[in-house]
């Protein structure tokens, strides 16, 4: 008898800027993966649940997650952001040991809610190393389908920055999947913005025209 090897089916996840950050300083990305971690059953530190262990894993378990020889489960992610205030909440929080460092890329200055500063001028200047970051991880992935990206588009990093991320994405990986969440800001949350939201609805135009053409 011939067996059929399976393969894995991986998807990479992309978690761009810092008005990701709704009420209470509660960072989108980042609750969605504790979220997926109490369902499958992963601590803090990425080790198992003894109650969970299995001795063998779901295939849709290998999509979103690597799993170390030393048993630590780590997510497929990356935390992408021009600025490191945010990032730094994750890095320190309660989930920190489920991520490795270099998962986490960050610079010293934001977009300032500013579309052209978050593509050409600041962006540029780590989008070769989150592209270097991404290509690690997709060389250990035995099946790479495509890639997640969650984002806003009322920030200069999350509309400027993404488009160009997703232009290099599609150069590099032309024929695998790119879906984005894209959180749109509403009326409401813009009487709540400072005098940077005035740059707020060109970045909301020219991230919608950027993402739907790249993707």
């Amino acid at each position: 008898f011939f067996f059929k090897q399976k393969t894995a089916y991986e998807i990479l996840s992309g978690l761009v800027g810092s008005e990701m950050c709704i009420r209470d300083r509660i960072q989108v990305g980042n609750s969605c993966w504790e979220l997926f971690c109490l369902e499958q059953g992963i601590q803090p530190n990425g080790q198992m649940q003894k109650s969970n262990t299995t001795p063998e894993k779901n295939d849709a378990f290998n999509t979103f997650y690597d799993e170390t020889s030393e048993g630590k489960t780590v997510p497929r992610a990356l935390f992408l952001d021009t600025e490191s205030d945010v990032i730094d909440e994750i890095r320190t929080g309660p989930y920190n040991k489920l991520f490795y460092p270099e998962q986490f890329i960050s610079d010293k200055e934001d977009a300032g809610n500013n579309y052209a500063r978050g593509r050409y001028t600041i962006g540029k200047d780590i989008i070769g190393l989150c592209t270097d970051r991404i290509r690690k991880l997709a060389e250990i992935c035995t099946g790479l389908q495509g890639f997640i990206i969650t984002h806003s588009i009322g920030g200069g990093t999350g509309s400027g920055f993404c488009s160009l991320l997703l232009e290099k994405l599609t150069e590099e990986y032309s024929k695998k999947s790119k879906l984005a969440f894209t959180i749109y800001p509403s009326p409401c949350t813009c009487l709540l913005y400072t005098s940077d939201a005035a740059d707020e609805g060109l970045g909301v135009d020219l991230d919608g025209r950027g993402t739907i053409k790249k993707k």
